[in-house]
């Protein structure tokens, strides 16, 4: 890679024999730096320490950075990620790193998404350090606060479901490219990355998804550790409140799928995103 300042962290828990990501990456022919986030509580922490190598897993005490951010609830239950995405800019800080990518550990793919004769096609990365060199370069000349590759569920209704909605591409979720000199705190113990990027939103950071390169991740519940067993005792009903709190003009709850419907947060994007307005609106004074 071009840029040598450069790291991924991989955010992870009770995992320490399945880091999905961790395979994939090397799948796609990355040979840069990759280390683990691991809180303090974690039982698999040595599990951890043994199958990557110690100075490989960075570990961090979550009662601390608990408290310097605002986790939106009093439940005990402190299974989330959002710890350690608040922790994981000040553990880039401290190696000296300019520009990281914060993973998540259960993703199984990379590729390239475009459409090819109104047919979306797939190709899989296999040069990640080019594909990351472009994001970093286009990220450094830009404003935004963090960008991030597209999700799998994000293509459900074609071309015009994703591609060619420019409100839609206004998010960042789960692959978050970030700089240490643009520092912003993820809020809430649930749906952390989407009430984060609505408040910023409404506070003036900018946040964008690049439409063409797309992540894979094992279904939610499925896989035992990370968030499986909060969202198994919640659910989406109860996360979805915590973006309403954030931003109660602009979000509502609303039955989302067709077959088998569940009540999930919906976002007004005409009311969260910035405009540019013409100069034709402009007062004279």
């Amino acid at each position: 890679m071009k840029n040598k300042n450069f790291a991924i962290f991989i955010l992870t828990h009770k995992r320490a024999d399945k880091v999905t990501t961790y395979n994939t990456l090397k799948k796609t022919n990355y040979k840069g730096p990759i280390y683990l986030i691991v809180d303090d509580k974690d039982p698999q922490l040595a599990k951890y320490q043994k199958n990557f190598g110690i100075d490989n897993v960075k570990v961090f005490n979550k009662k601390t950075i608990g408290k310097k951010f605002d986790i939106m609830d009093n439940f005990k239950d402190d299974g989330s990620p959002i710890f350690a995405r608040n922790a994981n800019f000040e553990i880039a800080k401290k190696m000296g790193i300019d520009y990281f990518w914060m993973l998540d550990d259960d993703y199984s793919s990379f590729t390239y998404r475009y459409t090819k004769k109104l047919e979306f096609v797939n190709v899989r990365v296999n040069r990640m350090e080019e594909l990351l060199d472009v994001l970093i370069d286009f990220y450094r000349k830009t404003n935004f606060k963090s960008i991030a590759v597209a999700q799998a569920g994000d293509f459900i209704g074609g071309d015009n479901g994703f591609i060619f909605s420019k409100l839609r591409i206004r998010k960042v979720m789960n692959t978050f490219i970030c700089s240490t000199k643009r520092p912003f705190k993820f809020k809430g113990k649930l749906n952390d990355d989407v009430n984060t990027y609505v408040d910023g939103a409404r506070r003036g950071d900018l946040f964008l998804t690049i439409p063409y390169v797309m992540v894979t991740q094992k279904q939610t519940q499925l896989t035992k550790g990370g968030l499986t067993e909060i969202y198994r005792k919640f659910g989406t009903y109860v996360k979805s409140f915590y973006t309403i709190m954030v931003n109660p003009a602009s979000v509502k709850i609303a039955p989302m799928g067709l077959a088998h419907p569940r009540l999930h947060h919906r976002i007004c994007s005409n009311e969260v995103y910035q405009r540019i307005l013409s100069e034709e609106y402009k007062k004279i004074t």
